[in-house]
Protein backbone atom coordinates (compact mmCIF):
# COMPACT_ATOMS: atom_id res chain seq x y z
CA UNK A 1 0.00 0.00 0.00
CA UNK A 2 2.45 2.71 0.81
CA UNK A 3 4.63 1.58 -2.72
CA UNK A 4 1.32 2.49 -4.34
CA UNK A 5 0.92 5.61 -2.59
CA UNK A 6 3.97 6.66 -3.15
CA UNK A 7 3.61 5.66 -7.01
CA UNK A 8 0.57 7.63 -6.90
CA UNK A 9 2.10 11.00 -5.09
CA UNK A 10 4.88 10.30 -8.41
CA UNK A 11 2.24 10.68 -10.70
CA UNK A 12 0.87 13.76 -9.29
CA UNK A 13 4.07 15.19 -10.08
CA UNK A 14 4.84 13.55 -13.67
CA UNK A 15 1.44 15.04 -14.47
CA UNK A 16 2.34 18.26 -13.76
CA UNK A 17 5.45 18.13 -15.53
CA UNK A 18 3.02 16.78 -18.97
CA UNK A 19 0.85 19.34 -18.54
CA UNK A 20 3.75 21.66 -19.46
CA UNK A 21 4.54 19.49 -22.52
CA UNK A 22 1.04 19.31 -23.80
CA UNK A 23 0.74 23.11 -23.72
CA UNK A 24 4.37 24.08 -25.09
CA UNK A 25 5.57 21.37 -27.39
CA UNK A 26 2.23 21.78 -29.83
CA UNK A 27 2.71 24.97 -29.72
CA UNK A 28 7.18 24.81 -30.60
CA UNK A 29 7.66 26.14 -27.28
CA UNK A 30 10.55 24.88 -24.90
CA UNK A 31 9.96 23.10 -21.99
CA UNK A 32 12.89 24.37 -20.24
CA UNK A 33 12.34 28.05 -20.76
CA UNK A 34 10.50 30.02 -19.04
CA UNK A 35 11.41 27.55 -16.29
CA UNK A 36 8.63 28.23 -14.25
CA UNK A 37 4.67 27.75 -15.05
CA UNK A 38 2.79 30.32 -16.72
CA UNK A 39 -1.11 31.43 -16.59
CA UNK A 40 -2.27 30.37 -20.68
CA UNK A 41 -4.19 33.94 -20.72
CA UNK A 42 -2.40 36.33 -18.96
CA UNK A 43 1.18 34.88 -19.84
CA UNK A 44 2.48 35.89 -15.99
CA UNK A 45 4.46 33.32 -14.28
CA UNK A 46 2.99 30.89 -11.83
CA UNK A 47 3.97 30.92 -8.35
CA UNK A 48 5.08 27.80 -6.51
CA UNK A 49 1.99 27.71 -3.87
CA UNK A 50 -0.01 28.01 -6.92
CA UNK A 51 1.44 25.03 -8.91
CA UNK A 52 0.63 22.41 -6.31
CA UNK A 53 -0.53 19.42 -8.39
CA UNK A 54 -4.62 19.34 -7.66
CA UNK A 55 -4.38 21.38 -4.60
CA UNK A 56 -3.81 24.76 -5.99
CA UNK A 57 -6.37 24.40 -8.81
CA UNK A 58 -8.89 23.24 -6.50
CA UNK A 59 -8.17 25.91 -4.20
CA UNK A 60 -7.90 28.44 -6.80
CA UNK A 61 -11.18 26.88 -8.46
CA UNK A 62 -9.70 26.54 -11.63
CA UNK A 63 -8.75 30.19 -12.19
CA UNK A 64 -5.37 32.23 -12.47
CA UNK A 65 -4.58 34.53 -9.49
CA UNK A 66 -3.26 37.36 -11.59
CA UNK A 67 -6.25 37.82 -14.00
CA UNK A 68 -9.28 35.74 -13.16
CA UNK A 69 -8.78 33.46 -16.46
CA UNK A 70 -10.09 30.47 -16.10
CA UNK A 71 -7.69 27.59 -16.16
CA UNK A 72 -8.71 24.47 -18.35
CA UNK A 73 -9.44 21.70 -16.35
CA UNK A 74 -7.36 19.45 -18.63
CA UNK A 75 -4.42 20.25 -15.74
CA UNK A 76 -6.51 18.89 -13.52
CA UNK A 77 -7.35 15.64 -15.20
CA UNK A 78 -3.87 15.20 -16.30
CA UNK A 79 -2.43 14.84 -12.76
CA UNK A 80 -5.06 13.02 -11.14
CA UNK A 81 -5.71 10.22 -13.91
CA UNK A 82 -1.70 10.27 -14.17
CA UNK A 83 -1.57 9.50 -10.67
CA UNK A 84 -4.15 7.06 -10.33
CA UNK A 85 -2.38 5.33 -13.78
CA UNK A 86 0.79 5.11 -11.35
CA UNK A 87 -1.35 3.89 -8.31
CA UNK A 88 -2.62 0.90 -10.01
CA UNK A 89 0.38 -0.43 -11.49
CA UNK A 90 2.09 -0.13 -8.35
CA UNK A 91 -1.35 -1.61 -6.46
CA UNK A 92 -1.01 -4.89 -8.87
CA UNK A 93 2.71 -4.94 -9.89
CA UNK A 94 4.55 -3.62 -7.04
CA UNK A 95 7.77 -1.50 -7.58
CA UNK A 96 8.59 -4.38 -10.24
CA UNK A 97 10.19 -3.32 -13.76
CA UNK A 98 6.50 -4.05 -15.33
CA UNK A 99 5.15 -1.43 -13.17
CA UNK A 100 7.56 0.68 -13.90
CA UNK A 101 7.05 0.20 -17.76
CA UNK A 102 3.15 0.90 -17.26
CA UNK A 103 3.49 3.91 -15.28
CA UNK A 104 6.02 5.38 -18.33
CA UNK A 105 3.65 4.18 -21.19
CA UNK A 106 0.49 5.48 -19.62
CA UNK A 107 2.70 8.60 -19.17
CA UNK A 108 3.38 8.54 -22.57
CA UNK A 109 -0.39 8.18 -23.97
CA UNK A 110 -1.75 10.75 -21.27
CA UNK A 111 0.40 13.54 -22.95
CA UNK A 112 -0.19 11.98 -26.74
CA UNK A 113 -4.13 11.94 -25.39
CA UNK A 114 -4.81 15.50 -24.71
CA UNK A 115 -2.09 16.88 -27.34
CA UNK A 116 -4.47 15.51 -29.93
CA UNK A 117 -7.02 15.65 -28.77
CA UNK A 118 -6.64 19.69 -28.05
CA UNK A 119 -3.98 20.90 -30.77
CA UNK A 120 -4.42 17.51 -33.52
CA UNK A 121 -0.71 17.28 -32.81
CA UNK A 122 0.76 14.38 -31.50
CA UNK A 123 4.63 15.54 -30.74
CA UNK A 124 7.67 13.92 -32.42
CA UNK A 125 8.97 14.21 -28.52
CA UNK A 126 6.98 11.33 -27.26
CA UNK A 127 6.02 9.23 -30.51
CA UNK A 128 9.60 8.94 -31.83
CA UNK A 129 10.80 9.38 -28.03
CA UNK A 130 8.14 7.06 -26.90
CA UNK A 131 9.30 4.30 -29.26
CA UNK A 132 12.98 4.92 -28.07
CA UNK A 133 11.45 4.08 -24.82
CA UNK A 134 9.41 1.18 -25.89
CA UNK A 135 12.66 -0.61 -27.39
CA UNK A 136 14.81 -0.02 -24.06
CA UNK A 137 11.78 -1.66 -22.08
CA UNK A 138 11.61 -4.43 -24.42
CA UNK A 139 15.53 -5.43 -22.99
CA UNK A 140 14.37 -5.64 -19.51
CA UNK A 141 10.80 -6.68 -20.02
CA UNK A 142 10.45 -9.64 -22.18
CA UNK A 143 7.86 -8.95 -24.94
CA UNK A 144 6.18 -12.38 -25.81
CA UNK A 145 8.23 -13.82 -28.83
CA UNK A 146 7.02 -14.47 -32.07
CA UNK A 147 8.27 -14.27 -35.55
CA UNK A 148 11.65 -12.37 -35.50
CA UNK A 149 12.77 -15.76 -33.53
CA UNK A 150 12.34 -17.42 -36.98
CA UNK A 151 15.30 -15.10 -38.54
CA UNK A 152 17.84 -14.38 -35.92
CA UNK A 153 20.48 -16.89 -34.73
CA UNK A 154 19.21 -19.75 -31.89
CA UNK A 155 22.20 -18.32 -29.45
CA UNK A 156 20.47 -15.04 -29.49
CA UNK A 157 20.03 -13.39 -26.13
CA UNK A 158 16.22 -13.78 -25.16
CA UNK A 159 16.39 -10.09 -24.31
CA UNK A 160 17.65 -9.04 -27.39
CA UNK A 161 15.27 -10.95 -29.16
CA UNK A 162 12.55 -8.72 -27.40
CA UNK A 163 13.57 -5.64 -28.88
CA UNK A 164 14.44 -7.38 -32.49
CA UNK A 165 9.91 -7.78 -31.80
CA UNK A 166 9.80 -4.58 -30.62
CA UNK A 167 11.53 -3.76 -33.89
CA UNK A 168 9.69 -5.75 -36.07
CA UNK A 169 6.35 -4.37 -34.68
CA UNK A 170 7.12 -0.78 -34.86
CA UNK A 171 8.16 -1.10 -38.54
CA UNK A 172 5.13 -3.34 -39.56
CA UNK A 173 2.74 -0.69 -37.82
CA UNK A 174 4.77 2.40 -38.93
CA UNK A 175 4.43 0.89 -42.30
CA UNK A 176 1.22 -0.26 -42.82
CA UNK A 177 -0.46 3.24 -41.60
CA UNK A 178 2.00 4.93 -44.16
CA UNK A 179 0.22 2.65 -46.47
CA UNK A 180 -3.26 2.88 -45.36
CA UNK A 181 -2.48 6.93 -45.46
CA UNK A 182 -1.06 6.81 -48.86
CA UNK A 183 -4.49 5.10 -50.40
CA UNK A 184 -6.81 7.04 -48.61
CA UNK A 185 -5.12 10.01 -49.95
CA UNK A 186 -4.66 8.52 -53.36
CA UNK A 187 -8.50 7.79 -53.24
CA UNK A 188 -10.03 10.68 -51.49
CA UNK A 189 -7.98 13.24 -52.31
CA UNK A 190 -7.15 14.25 -48.78
CA UNK A 191 -5.55 13.45 -45.99
CA UNK A 192 -7.03 10.39 -43.80
CA UNK A 193 -3.75 9.84 -41.17
CA UNK A 194 -0.76 11.99 -40.33
CA UNK A 195 2.45 11.66 -39.93
CA UNK A 196 1.57 11.58 -36.32
CA UNK A 197 -0.55 8.51 -36.07
CA UNK A 198 2.24 6.87 -38.00
CA UNK A 199 4.55 7.40 -35.67
CA UNK A 200 2.15 6.74 -32.28
CA UNK A 201 1.38 3.13 -33.71
CA UNK A 202 5.34 2.66 -34.20
CA UNK A 203 5.56 3.37 -30.56
CA UNK A 204 2.87 0.85 -29.54
CA UNK A 205 4.40 -1.95 -31.32
CA UNK A 206 8.39 -1.32 -29.51
CA UNK A 207 6.49 -1.09 -25.78
CA UNK A 208 3.87 -3.68 -26.85
CA UNK A 209 4.79 -6.49 -29.20
CA UNK A 210 2.69 -7.45 -32.31
CA UNK A 211 -0.47 -8.88 -30.99
CA UNK A 212 -0.96 -6.35 -27.91
CA UNK A 213 0.11 -3.43 -30.49
CA UNK A 214 -2.48 -5.15 -32.74
CA UNK A 215 -5.37 -5.13 -29.61
CA UNK A 216 -4.38 -1.40 -28.98
CA UNK A 217 -5.37 -0.47 -32.40
CA UNK A 218 -8.10 -2.19 -32.50
CA UNK A 219 -9.86 -0.93 -29.55
CA UNK A 220 -8.71 2.51 -30.11
CA UNK A 221 -10.39 2.13 -33.92
CA UNK A 222 -13.49 0.97 -32.39
CA UNK A 223 -13.69 3.68 -29.70
CA UNK A 224 -13.06 6.41 -32.91
CA UNK A 225 -16.04 4.91 -35.01
CA UNK A 226 -18.15 4.82 -32.22
CA UNK A 227 -17.45 7.61 -29.73
CA UNK A 228 -16.11 10.17 -32.54
CA UNK A 229 -19.46 9.29 -35.53
CA UNK A 230 -21.57 9.86 -32.05
CA UNK A 231 -19.74 13.62 -31.29
CA UNK A 232 -20.48 14.67 -34.60
CA UNK A 233 -23.94 13.49 -34.70
CA UNK A 234 -24.80 15.12 -31.48
CA UNK A 235 -22.58 18.11 -32.15
CA UNK A 236 -23.82 18.34 -36.08
CA UNK A 237 -20.19 18.51 -37.18
CA UNK A 238 -19.79 17.87 -41.47
CA UNK A 239 -18.24 14.70 -40.89
CA UNK A 240 -16.31 15.42 -44.53
CA UNK A 241 -14.24 18.49 -42.83
CA UNK A 242 -13.74 17.61 -38.94
CA UNK A 243 -10.88 16.32 -38.44
CA UNK A 244 -11.34 13.46 -35.41
CA UNK A 245 -8.64 13.15 -33.06
CA UNK A 246 -7.71 9.72 -33.77
CA UNK A 247 -4.61 9.88 -31.85
CA UNK A 248 -6.71 10.51 -28.85
CA UNK A 249 -8.64 6.83 -28.96
CA UNK A 250 -5.63 5.14 -30.21
CA UNK A 251 -4.10 6.29 -26.88
CA UNK A 252 -6.90 5.20 -24.66
CA UNK A 253 -7.04 1.81 -26.45
CA UNK A 254 -3.42 1.24 -26.23
CA UNK A 255 -3.08 1.94 -22.29
CA UNK A 256 -6.32 -0.50 -22.76
CA UNK A 257 -4.26 -2.90 -24.22
CA UNK A 258 -1.52 -2.57 -22.14
CA UNK A 259 -3.12 -3.59 -19.02
CA UNK A 260 -4.70 -6.47 -20.63
CA UNK A 261 -1.28 -7.81 -21.65
CA UNK A 262 -0.13 -7.20 -17.87
CA UNK A 263 -2.67 -8.84 -16.31
CA UNK A 264 -3.00 -11.78 -18.34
Amino acid sequence: MIEAVAAGLLGLLIGSFLNVCIYRLPRDLTIWSPARSFCPACEKAIAWYDNLPVGSYLFLRGRCRHCGGRIPVRYLLTEVLCAVMFFASSWFFGFSLLAWKLMSFSAINLTLFFSDLEERILPDEFTLGGALAGLFWAYYVALPMGLTMLFLPLDTPARWISVAEGLFAGGLAYGTFRLLGWSYERFRGREGLGMGDMKMVAMFGAFLGLMSMLEAILIGSVLGSVLGLLFIKLGRKDSAEYELPFGSFLAAGAVAAAWLDALR
